[in-house]
């Protein structure tokens, strides 16, 4: 890339009318989507999978994690990202008590995902399996999807994939081909992974292998992945043992795959 782009980059300058647009336009189809919901109308989406075998999901641990970031250096080297784009963000936060905490934020895998909604052309879907996914050769990088993310893990590739990530090989080495330029993209559990591994027999959550990057990489197991649909995997008994699991904006009825395990201190609060 030229001297002359990077002086314009798009991220740098003001939002120009026609960006405007998009987001209005957004914003009006996200409205229009509650207020289908609110006269108790099904939305008919063709984006959605039928609901197979596996459901996957995660669950991270707000007390084991340490904000290392391993998850998501692991992410970018395994994606090729730069480090300006990350599907996986990790935040300082703070309780009511002053306490600090980490909080890990990949992309929640809806059941009820708006960002597939808004998506004119179906670029963005649920697989049968519940990954929300993406077909880059439908993707006219509308950005709709991004607007109507309540979580903010959707990123916009501005540029070419041609450069080598910065995270690699210390945390990995590219797996999937590169994107093109102008497309939304996102986390999407390294399916990838998940798909070669079942066709090898091993098992996501198990076996590193088939297992989402981000799981395998950190340090402390704060991360935990596995079928929701198998009572028996860790993830569904770290579910079952913890009696207080939260998703985040469950009030927005998008029914994430990705739960936390809460910091102890606001459990014992909570049950006190």
């Amino acid at each position: 890339m030229s001297e002359q782009e990077k002086s314009s980059h798009p991220k740098e300058d003001k939002v120009s009318r026609r960006d405007f647009l998009k987001m209005t336009g957004a914003l009006a189809g996200a409205a229009a989507l509650t207020q289908i919901a609110s006269l108790g109308i099904k939305n008919v989406q063709a984006g959605h999978g039928e609901g197979g075998e596996h459901r996957w999901g995660m669950v991270i641990d707000i007390n084991l994690c340490i904000g290392c970031n391993y998850c998501t250096y692991s992410c970018q080297a395994v994606n090729n990202l730069s480090d300006d784009m990350r599907y996986n963000v990790v935040t300082t936060e703070t309780l009511e008590n002053g306490d600090e905490y980490f909080l890990s934020r990949p992309c929640m895998h809806c059941d009820d995902a708006p960002c597939v909604h808004v998506c004119p052309v179906n670029a963005t879907y649920v697989r049968d399996d519940g990954i929300v996914t993406m077909n880059y050769d439908l993707c006219i990088g509308c950005r709709y999807c991004e607007v109507a993310c309540p979580y903010d893990v959707r990123v916009f590739n501005w540029y070419e994939h041609t450069d080598t990530s910065p995270r690699v090989p210390s945390f990995g080495t590219p797996e999937v081909p590169p994107r093109p330029r102008g497309v939304m993209e996102k986390c999407t559990f390294c399916q990838h992974r998940i798909d070669v591994g079942l066709e090898r027999g091993m098992v996501p959550g198990v076996d590193d292998a088939a297992t989402p990057a981000c799981v395998v990489a950190c340090p402390t197991g704060a991360r935990i992945f596995g079928d929701l649909n198998d009572p028996e995997s860790a993830v569904s008994m770290a579910l079952e043992a913890c009696k207080t699991p939260i998703r985040l904006r469950e009030e927005l009825s998008t029914s994430p795959k990705v739960y936390y395990l809460p910091p102890k201190t606001a459990a014992s609060t909570e049950g006190g």
